[in-house]
């Protein structure tokens, strides 16, 4: 698989009920775990530095219920949570961007430290950097560097410097989706975005944008989805929108017309799930670099799920793609790589996320057992060695001066 690898590397210390993670992440990467086990917290922590950047700080906090619950408190009383990420741009650059949010009293929090560094493939020489402390521009690459506060993320400042545009552009245009089927059968609004909101509100309008190739890409896959269904338009409903589907049905040698309304769950939420794997598909500039899925396998059926991973492939040869998934149809495959398998597991009330044991890559590598099996027969284990290491950090503090 061709490597559009966006972030390379999470490390996360008490966000939620992540006491400490440290993995890294490939093209396509799955979080396996059971209900409540804290996949989908891994992945708000990815989706927390898009809402800060999108929109600003306070309201990524807020909506998450306030600092207070964004705090890991298993491990003892903690005022602070940290995450760090190592990225890899198109345009050849890769760096690092992290940042300490502490809490303080009544429900205030200030951002301790921020830095990002991004350097060149073919210039190792140049690098442009930043790094900023309790609201003070310690350091920084450029002549005049904008200025500082201590409650919202400084990269938002940097993006009106050319250096740090492309790290800001990534970050604020990765997209996360738990895709409502209610919401996309309700008529929508129009939206001159071209970016699918989480929920799929605006489902209606993001199709209308793509290229024709694209559309009937997903077409094609909707059609092996769903049988019958060959042709997805949108419509205009008054001052909404709607989504018209032809199908095939029964003896019928003209498909009929059905609109969202009358769709099904599971053929909602695919068509959601790949209009959001391939939007900004031909376009540079609205280029999403991550993609993170919940549990796409949901109101499937299982023939489906093994469609919707091919979908998934072909999708993360363009942009990463990170889904959480308890499904073991969707991961069985005998070509699925068992690198892209990330364990996700409760223990003693901290969330441990890890690469899969080495018994486990070993007979899912000698094509003994699929992961899916595995899985089903609850012998997808993370790694001992990450399990007692992620331990371990939960007991240190994350250095960011190394």
């Amino acid at each position: 698989m061709q490597d559009s690898t966006f972030i390379k590397r999470v490390i996360l210390k008490n966000y939620k009920s992540i006491a400490a993670c440290d993995v890294q992440l490939q093209p396509l990467t799955f979080l396996v775990g059971r209900n409540g086990s804290g996949k989908s917290n891994f992945l708000d922590a990815l989706r927390f530095v898009a809402d800060a950047l999108n929109i600003s700080l306070e309201h990524a906090i807020r909506a998450r219920g306030g600092i207070n619950n964004l705090m890991n408190r298993s491990s003892g009383p903690t005022n602070n949570f940290s995450v760090e990420l190592e990225f890899s741009l198109f345009n050849n650059a890769a760096g690092y961007y992290k940042f300490s949010i502490e809490s303080r009293s009544r429900g205030r929090y200030r951002i301790h430290t921020e830095e990002c560094r991004v350097q060149r493939a073919q210039d190792n020489t140049q690098e442009v950097y930043f790094r900023v402390t309790n609201g003070k521009t310690i350091n920084a690459s450029v002549k005049v560097a904008p200025a500082a506060v201590n409650d919202r993320l400084y990269l938002v400042n940097a993006s009106g410097l050319s250096e740090f545009r492309p790290v800001y552009d990534a970050f604020s245009r990765m997209g996360f989706y738990n895709l409502n089927p209610q919401i996309i059968r309700d008529l929508q609004d129009p939206d001159p975005g071209d970016m699918l909101m989480q929920d799929g509100s605006n489902l209606n309008s993001v199709f209308k944008q793509l290229s024709p190739d694209v559309k009937k890409n997903i077409e094609e896959y909707l059609a092996v989805i769903v049988p019958g269904v060959h042709k997805v338009q949108a419509r205009k409903c008054g001052p909404k929108e709607t989504l018209q589907f032809r199908q095939y049905v029964a003896e019928d040698k003209d498909p009929l017309i059905f609109y969202a309304n009358n769709m099904s769950d599971g053929t909602l939420r695919a068509l959601g799930i790949l209009v959001a794997l391939f939007q900004g598909d031909q376009d540079a500039q609205k280029r999403v670099p991550l993609i993170g899925i919940e549990e796409p396998e949901i109101a499937l059926h299982p023939r489906a799920i093994a469609v919707l991973l091919d979908g998934l492939r072909e999708a993360a040869h363009r942009t990463q793609v990170i889904v959480t998934t308890h499904s073991p149809e969707l991961l069985d495959d005998k070509h699925l790589d068992v690198e892209s398998i990330l364990a996700v597991e409760a223990d003693d009330g901290n969330t441990v996320v890890a690469p899969v044991d080495d018994a486990s890559k070993s007979v899912v590598q000698d094509r003994l057992f699929m992961v899916g099996e595995l899985l089903r027969s609850n012998q997808l284990q993370p790694d001992p060695v990450a399990l007692s290491a992620a331990k371990e950090k939960q007991l240190s503090v994350l250095d960011f001066d190394k």
